[in-house]
């Protein structure tokens, strides 16, 4: 590998080699140990909400049928705010796809040469009127 390093980026008495390490270094404690670590975390937590949740769930419903009938609206007011939720999700993506579609259109267009390449910066855009127009419009409407 030092041989390859050695090929690649000069001698080991270079600068860059030392950036070469750095990067692969950092590379693999991305990828080998901070993601699997910070997934893991989020699923045990997201685990132990839905078994504190069902927990609650059982205890409210076994309780007396006001308590069943306060648990039932709760879950209908957790759907609705998850609805709620996604459908600003898709708003703030389609907004923002379609200033990433605008601003890679200009950016390309200000390049010399003006072939027409301008005209990528409509496909983001395009995704972001598409996300729009479900959002608004073909969604189920949330009560």
């Amino acid at each position: 590998m030092m041989q390859l390093a050695a090929q690649l980026f000069g001698p080991f008495n270079s600068p860059t080699v030392g950036m070469w390490a750095f990067l692969s270094i950092s590379a693999v404690c991305l990828f080998a140990v901070f993601l699997p670590l910070t997934t893991y975390m989020d699923n045990r937590r997201k685990e132990r909400e839905a078994f504190y949740k069902a927990d609650m769930m059982r205890r409210m419903a076994e309780a007396s049928p006001e308590t069943s009938m306060a648990a039932l609206e709760l879950m209908r007011e957790e759907d609705r705010l998850r609805r709620m939720k996604q459908s600003e999700g898709l708003k703030i993506g389609g907004l923002v796809n379609i200033g990433v579609g605008i601003g890679l259109g200009m950016m390309l267009y200000a390049l010399p040469g003006k072939s027409g390449v301008y005209m990528v910066g409509a496909i983001p855009g395009f995704i972001g009127v598409a996300l729009l127009v479900y959002a608004f419009f073909l969604a189920e409407p949330i009560q």
